[in-house]
């Protein structure tokens, strides 16, 4: 499964397929970059351009610095692989982001995570609290979904959608955290966020909550109002996660 036992497809698919392989393939190259992959578990994809409602998602067994352009696994909403490729895919990771595709037209790029400080917010009751400036940002576009076990049984995906509603972010409590973008730049923007922000309470909670801070209620109104310009803020800064890339993970574009 290393990088040069994969034959490039870029010259087998659309130029727009491959335009998201590419920026698909950077979304898992920069979560393994920050540290925030879990070994060969948790998943990211992409809606596939056109009108099959197809969608790519790593193949099993893959961890996160491996993952090019050409290794990604194409499937349909059923589950059902539709390229001819030797790997398989994860039945959880299916369940989860097959039922947000299906829900959000939107929803082109969705990153979900497994992070300690991650879960360790979403494991606390209070969820996201605001005490910093990146948990001011969003805790108004962050939604919650109860833990129901491993992502496996199907109709669970009706609830799913229903609690993530039309916000970008998710909690899912005892299990991790999520983020939905039309773009690469917009999923990646909001789960960037979002793990700071968990980071930043996983570290205040530590003196104790009765030491912690929260932020006056005019600071968190105003800094919502603030936050409307986030999606200038990721198209700015996705080119330069791109050339991190290039410097510190190459040959995700293979």
């Amino acid at each position: 499964m290393a990088d040069d036992a994969v034959l490039s497809l870029k010259s087998r698919v659309s130029e727009a397929e491959w335009r998201t392989r590419v920026e698909l393939a950077a979304l898992y190259r920069l979560v393994a970059l920050h540290g925030w992959d879990d070994m060969i578990f948790t998943h990211i994809s992409a809606r596939v351009p056109g009108p099959e409602h197809h969608f790519l998602i790593n193949p099993y067994g893959y961890y996160f610095d491996e993952i090019t352009a050409s290794s990604l696994v194409k499937v349909d909403l059923d589950g059902n692989i539709v390229q001819e490729t030797a790997d398989f895919i994860n039945p959880a990771g299916f369940t989860i982001h097959s039922a947000v595709h299906a829900a959000r037209e939107d929803a082109k790029f969705v990153i979900h995570l497994h992070t300690v400080n991650g879960v360790g917010v979403a494991a606390q009751q209070g969820g996201l609290l605001p005490i910093s400036q990146n948990a001011c940002l969003l805790q108004h576009q962050v939604a919650y979904h109860g833990y129901e076990g491993l992502a496996l049984n199907h109709d669970e995906r009706e609830r799913l959608v229903a609690d993530l509603g039309d916000k970008p972010l998710m909690l899912l409590r005892n299990h991790g955290t999520l983020a939905v973008g039309e773009t690469a730049a917009q999923a990646w923007i909001g789960i960037f966020f979002l793990e700071r922000a968990c980071a930043q309470q996983v570290a205040a909670l530590s003196a104790g909550p009765d030491q912690v801070l929260i932020a006056p209620d005019q600071a968190q109104a105003e800094t919502k109002t603030q936050g409307r310009g986030i999606g200038f803020v990721a198209a700015l800064a996705w080119p330069g996660a791109l050339r991190q890339l290039d410097r510190k993970s190459p040959g995700y574009d293979a």
